[in-house]
């Protein structure tokens, strides 16, 4: 079985192996998509097929839509070389439900895939008054200003960076009749929209000073082109072995992992979990694209910023960082195999329920008890995906202050009881404890990569496993480090528990061990 649309032609052979397959006329939506498109996407990633690209095909199953979603791929052209263009732009999404089904589709909802190679076809794109939302999942860097500046003080017709090429394709449109487009940041952080938004200012705010372009394009901007915030949530591993095994028995003979020379993990198939949530404020001049008969929200900024504030403050990331956290200390490979051992199990349980939901943020267009309840009995247990504790832990120093300090800070406010945050403080604890690089059982253990680890080693100064001597005169300055915890939890009188518990699981071999179990008493 191959991934091609002459191989499609077959269809029984891929019905018979259970994969759902597309229910239109593939030529027709690829005609229709190259003559008025209405979506282009910039990062080709695996969220991106997992995720739009299953939704799309949706769309154009219940003929909902009748153009695709294009894809472009700014930072890594052998993604679209290597492992799109081979297949026609098929590709194969794999859906692995907790229960243990695997459901196998093969998409065809993106008809083309660029790269900025193909400038004059991308061009096209942004002059066609069809073209309703340019979305994009190109990871928070990309949006950094500092990669932004080269671009910023060169021409627009010499922009290589992404953020300057975006803005050389908007000069583009608005050349061509100044049509409304909405651009759509759905990237995994906080007000992501703004994020975008500035970005583009920085660039088009320096190419007017520099009298590169003029203040009719500038307003243009201001007035037609919207930056809509959004929420997207839905764990989309690398390729699979296990998954690449289960396709190969089936004889497909296309699904070997892509290694890209930028360190891309890719393949003609994509695996993802089976839940998935997008919420995205509605402000779309052009029009929208249906996303909504998809499964997706389309809401308020506010309720945007809620749902946001519901998962990474209370009823995901926080839960996440504890796995992540102890999961190394422990010893464990996968975040799943962590689900299965009572203490840890317990742990989030607690963290999430007891001491989370009493101050979660409800954004109203979803529960965030059910939420929750899917977090810990269908999610994190999921034995088909593949995430380590050791990926999650990475940048932790960056994670704390919104995932644990906001709910500290919500006791605070409301004069609630801070003796309950019994997990919260622990996970704190644990961090340190984790820093000291060695596991429970006193190995040496391989600490994730942060941005702030060679600072926070020099601070920890002398202090090891199983050497807690000035434990406090040296931890009490982390703890009221505001950057880092989101508060002073001197100030907030945690810090002495902290310190004890660190300096017990710190003591020496199955001490992490004896602290997560004494929770549950």
């Amino acid at each position: 079985m191959k991934l091609s649309l002459e191989a499609l032609k077959n269809r029984e052979q891929w019905l018979s192996k259970g994969y759902a397959l597309p229910e239109y006329d593939i030529e027709t939506v690829k005609r229709n998509t190259f003559e008025r498109p209405e979506w282009i996407h910039f990062g080709a990633g695996n969220i991106f097929r997992a995720f739009l690209g299953a939704a799309a095909q949706r769309l154009l199953n219940a003929g909902l839509m009748d153009t695709g979603v294009i894809a472009f791929e700014g930072f890594d052209s052998e993604t679209v070389e290597k492992a799109y263009r081979p297949f026609d732009n098929l590709s194969v999404g794999v859906t692995l439900v907790s229960s243990g089904t695997v459901k196998k589709e093969v998409l065809a909802s993106i008809p083309e895939a660029l790269t900025m190679k193909d400038d004059a076809r991308v061009k096209q794109i942004f002059r066609a008054p069809s073209l309703k939302m340019a979305s994009f999942t190109i990871t928070e860097k990309g949006y950094s200003l500092r990669f932004a500046e080269r671009d910023a003080q060169g021409k627009p017709d010499e922009a290589t960076g992404l953020m300057g090429y975006l803005c050389r394709l908007l000069l583009e449109r608005y050349n061509a009749g100044a049509c409304p487009l909405a651009l759509v940041s759905m990237d995994n952080c906080s007000h992501n929209g703004e994020k975008l938004e500035n970005a583009v200012r920085f660039v088009i705010g320096a190419w007017l000073k520099n009298g590169y372009v003029d203040e009719g394009f500038v307003n243009y901007v201001s007035e037609k082109v919207t930056f809509p915030w959004s929420m997207i949530d839905k764990i989309t591993p690398r390729p699979d072995a296990t998954v690449m095994k289960t396709l190969e028995e089936d004889g497909f003979e296309d699904g070997g992992l892509i290694i890209t020379s930028k360190g891309t993990y890719t393949s003609a198939f994509v695996n993802a979990e089976e839940k998935e949530y997008l919420v995205i404020e509605d402000a779309f001049p052009n029009g929208r694209v249906p996303l909504d008969k998809a499964g997706i929200y389309f809401a308020s900024r506010k309720t945007v910023e809620d749902v946001e504030r519901m998962k990474v403050t209370t009823c995901l990331n926080p839960l996440h960082t504890c796995l992540a956290v102890f999961g190394c200390l422990l010893g464990y490979k996968t975040i799943w195999q962590e689900m299965g051992d009572e203490d840890l199990c317990s742990m989030v349980n607690r963290i999430g329920y007891t001491e989370g939901l009493p101050v979660v943020t409800d954004p109203g267009i979803m529960d965030p008890k059910v939420f929750l309840s899917e977090v810990l009995t269908i999610r994190l247990p999921n034995s088909f995906l593949p995430d380590t504790p050791q990926r999650i832990a990475t940048d932790t120093s960056q994670k704390l202050s919104i995932r644990f300090g906001e709910t500290i800070k919500a006791y605070i406010e409301k004069g609630m009881d801070l003796s309950v945050l019994k997990g919260i403080r622990l996970v704190e604890a644990g961090w340190l404890r984790y820093l000291m690089g060695v596991d429970d059982n006193g190995a040496e253990m391989e600490i994730s990569a942060d941005p702030r680890l060679d600072e926070m080693k020099t601070r920890l100064g002398k202090l090891a496993f199983m050497h807690n001597e000035g434990a406090e005169e040296i931890l009490l300055p982390i703890l009221s480090d505001e950057s880092i915890f989101g508060l002073d939890l001197v100030k907030a009188g945690l810090a002495g528990d902290i310190i004890a518990a660190f300096k017990q699981m710190n003591s020496g071999a199955g001490e992490v061990r004896k602290a997560i179990h004494a929770l549950r008493a």
